[in-house]
């Protein structure tokens, strides 16, 4: 986990975990932030909300733009803004924690190796902050930068928090308790336009959701490296794996050490491959989430897509067995 300026993390008076020593807080455009809350609320999201005006808020920017039939600039132009409604809401919320935000169960430190992962029940998150960055599409720093460094992460405590809020929790029965619940703590909204097909580019760095001739949705992707490049292609989604185990098979792995054994690591939000697995038809293959949201559209992979836990499981509500997955250079 990234440092930061809480010096510890408090629950209920009781110290989880301790920080380093505190570091400058990094700096926040206001507006860059409003701008990334509404792109998140229209599904053209920019990876981890920070405020920062990045490769990755231009991309985001781009996406929306194409989708909206306005110039594409890659800015933050009077034409996007009024698209983007700034009224729609505010860039952030104030929230009071409440024991269930802060509940649980906590993984730290987690074990470097496989081996001595896959004697844990669960990969949690390491800290409450850890827990309340993902919960609000976020990173630990920026929420430290939206507070007060001597604020204290215990029940009771007023916090502000990036305004991703879903307007419905109502997911589907179909979906496991234990998953409606990974979907809630997300804020995840209930409320998702199905695709009819979803499409990754690879030179652009993003995966975008169709319905039709319509961009539904665009989150920036982590796929393929030269050893393990993205199997370019169409494709079908077989099925969703909520809350998925994940197994380390060295013999399909490039990286891997060829005499360590097979492993199951546990389901949890620091698994290998995050929240949810989305399979495809090409074997071994998936879209799903990541522990390390930050390094979204960042650094490479083992072939797979891989995006932020927040947008795979919003990805997850979108599609169904069938739906046509198509691979470009």
């Amino acid at each position: 986990m990234k440092r930061l300026a809480w010096a510890a993390l408090v629950v209920s008076g009781v110290a989880v975990a301790q920080a380093p020593a505190p570091q400058p807080a990094p700096a926040i455009d206001q507006t860059v932030l409003h701008a990334q809350v509404l792109l998140d609320r229209h599904g053209f999201t920019v990876g981890v909300i920070d405020g920062k005006d990045s490769a990755l808020f231009k991309r985001a920017l781009r996406g929306f733009q194409t989708a909206r039939d306005l110039p594409v600039t890659g800015t933050l132009d009077p034409a996007t803004k009024r698209a983007l409604n700034p009224a729609m809401r505010p860039a952030t919320v104030t929230l009071t924690l409440s024991e269930r935000a802060l509940a649980g169960p906590y993984t730290n430190p987690i074990p470097k190796e496989y081996a001595d992962q896959a004697k844990l029940t669960t990969l949690g998150y390491r800290s409450p902050l850890e827990k309340l960055a993902e919960m609000f599409h976020t990173t630990p720093a920026t929420l430290v930068a939206l507070n007060s460094r001597e604020t204290m992460l215990r029940p009771g405590t007023r916090v502000v928090f990036p305004n991703v809020l879903p307007t419905s929790r109502s997911y589907a029965d179909s979906w496991s308790g234990d998953y409606r619940q990974t979907l809630a703590n997300l804020n995840v909204d209930a409320n998702q336009p199905q695709a009819d097909r979803v499409v990754v580019d690879k030179s652009e760095g993003w995966l975008r959701a169709y319905a039709g001739d319509k961009i539904l949705a665009q989150f920036p992707a982590t796929m393929g490296s030269s050893h393990d490049p993205l199997p370019i292609g169409e494709w079908k989604i077989q099925g969703v794996a909520a809350n998925p185990d994940w197994q380390y098979n060295p013999a399909i792995l490039r990286h891997a050490d060829k005499s360590d054994s097979k492993e199951i690591v546990p389901p949890g939000p620091n698994n290998p491959v995050g929240v949810v697995w989305v399979d495809l038809s090409k074997e071994h293959y998936g879209i799903h989430g990541t522990p390390e949201p930050e390094n979204i559209g960042k650094t490479e992979s083992n072939g797979c897509i891989r995006l932020t836990n927040w947008d795979a499981a919003r990805l997850s509500l979108m599609v169904k067995p069938g739906t046509p997955a198509i691979f470009q250079p």
